[in-house]
């Protein structure tokens, strides 16, 4: 419900600023790493694999308003986001899907800022051997700090901070984030 409000909110500004400054659609990918440990495989033969919190590849688009004065950016996107660990004998997969909603103060080759992040449907599930894994998390609000290099006026290449908590029900602890990744984002 607080995702489907975050998006309807942003849409809703987006759309009521439109008249006066830039709006166009993006599309957004990078990597991220760090966080706790989720899950850790050990491999026949030696060797073993771990899943981080903040871990994986996210892809996805989205929405981006700048200001009159080309100063401020705010990027609306969301994104599915995952880590995998495959194996001959079965897989193990780290899946969510953000909602980031950021705010961006521009310079001519920089631009900075943070917002929120929700991620929606946090799941670690398993197969063939590692079938016994599955664990749905609840729905979890979060932070990014992101810094970018503005390649050109519409290619952005940068560093980002995420702060999420991930708990799910039946557990007693919580998995945090607390990583970074590179960002590529792209306004047509």
């Amino acid at each position: 419900m607080f995702a489907k409000r975050l998006v309807l909110l942003a849409a809703c500004s987006l759309a009521g600023m439109a008249q006066a400054a830039d709006v166009r659609p993006i599309v957004k990918a990078g990597i991220d790493t760090g966080g706790d440990t989720m899950v850790t495989a050990n491999f026949i033969g030696g060797g073993s694999e771990t899943v981080k919190a903040n871990e994986g590849v996210f892809v996805g688009g989205g929405m981006s308003w700048v200001n009159d004065t080309k100063d401020i950016e705010v990027e609306v996107a969301i994104t599915y986001k995952v880590a995998v660990i495959n194996a001959d004998n079965g897989d193990i997969d780290w899946t969510r899907l953000p909602i980031d909603a950021l705010v961006f103060y521009r310079t001519t080759n920089f631009r900075f800022g943070g917002g929120l992040t929700y991620h929606i449907n946090p799941k670690l599930e398993g197969s063939g051997v590692s079938n016994n894994i599955n664990v749905n998390f609840d729905d979890a609000l979060g932070v990014i700090l992101q810094a970018d290099w503005r390649i050109t006026q519409k290619i952005n290449l940068g560093l980002r901070y995420t702060a999420v908590e991930y708990k799910a029900d039946g557990f007693s602890g919580s998995a945090k984030t607390d990583g970074v990744g590179l960002a590529f984002s792209m306004r047509f």
